[in-house]
């Protein structure tokens, strides 16, 4: 029987994180990750627990909070706060690295993608997420701004959507092959994902969510009741998105690449 990731992801986030994770929990199923395996942005460790059915050898994070809570959810064989540009092993060591939406939000990626380079043996693959060059332009409310030929307000709100998501980097696949090429990896495949409509529940979802933050910073829960009947009505909101043709989005926010490392 198929794992229901939609319905792990929902038990564990507000629901318009948490269907897009499960999207992501999909596309890995695919890969067979030959150990060592690092987990480059780690944070609290909630996607490795729901997305994979062993253990990731190291995850790798800045951010104290985080790593204790990805010590505690046990998905690791090691948890390491560091910095991204200087992972703390010997060159080659792993087999295979990911990072699941985590260098859009890196300012200077280019000694970190250098130092995934490093640390990963030759001919080892490199898979990651991000959002991509249509991802601001697929926003809803600015949508509606540009059409009512208010400009100004619409680019405002791209602006304040993107400094909220905490972005640096929204790019083309065009940008990032370039950006990967000279750090000496070759993207292989990529495909775009989370069609414009999906990615307006998730817009929404910034502002219906905020009693989730509220019950977050009080309990340390996103959700507090997790059975499947407290989520069936949020379940069934975003199943048709979860339930897309991930792999044929010619219009997604998203991008999934997997590249390889092809010199030393």
């Amino acid at each position: 029987m198929p794992v229901d990731f939609l319905l792990r992801n929902l038990r564990d986030l507000p629901y318009f994180r948490g269907f897009l994770r499960a999207i992501e929990s999909r596309f890995y199923q695919e890969f067979e990750l030959d150990s060592p395996v690092l987990d480059m942005g780690c944070g609290d460790g909630q996607f490795v627990t729901v997305t994979f059915d062993k253990k990731i050898d190291i995850g790798i994070d800045p951010w104290a909070a985080p790593v204790r809570e990805a010590q505690e959810r046990g998905g690791y064989h090691l948890v390491i706060q560091g910095d991204g540009a200087h992972i703390p092993v010997a060159d080659g060591y792993f087999a295979n690295v990911f990072s699941n939406s985590v260098l859009e939000h890196i300012p200077d990626l280019d000694p970190v993608i250098n130092e995934i380079h490093r640390v990963v043996k030759e001919d080892g693959m490199f898979l990651f997420c991000v959002p991509n060059h249509q991802f601001l332009g697929n926003l809803s409310i600015s949508t509606m701004f540009d059409r009512l030929h208010l400009r100004r307000i619409a680019d405002a709100y791209r602006k304040f959507f993107n400094a909220i998501s905490r972005h640096h980097h929204c790019d083309s696949p065009e940008v990032w092959q370039e950006r990967l090429a000279t750090s000496g990896f070759q993207v292989i495949r990529w495909w775009h994902y989370f069609s414009p409509r999906a990615l307006h529940i998730l817009e929404w979802g910034h502002y219906f969510g905020i009693p989730s933050w509220i019950i977050h910073a009080i309990t340390g829960n996103w959700i507090l009741v997790k059975q499947p009947w407290n989520l069936a009505l949020t379940k069934r909101l975003v199943q048709p998105y979860y339930d897309e043709d991930s792999y044929h989005q010619p219009n997604g926010s998203y991008t999934f690449y997997v590249a390889r490392k092809t010199k030393a």
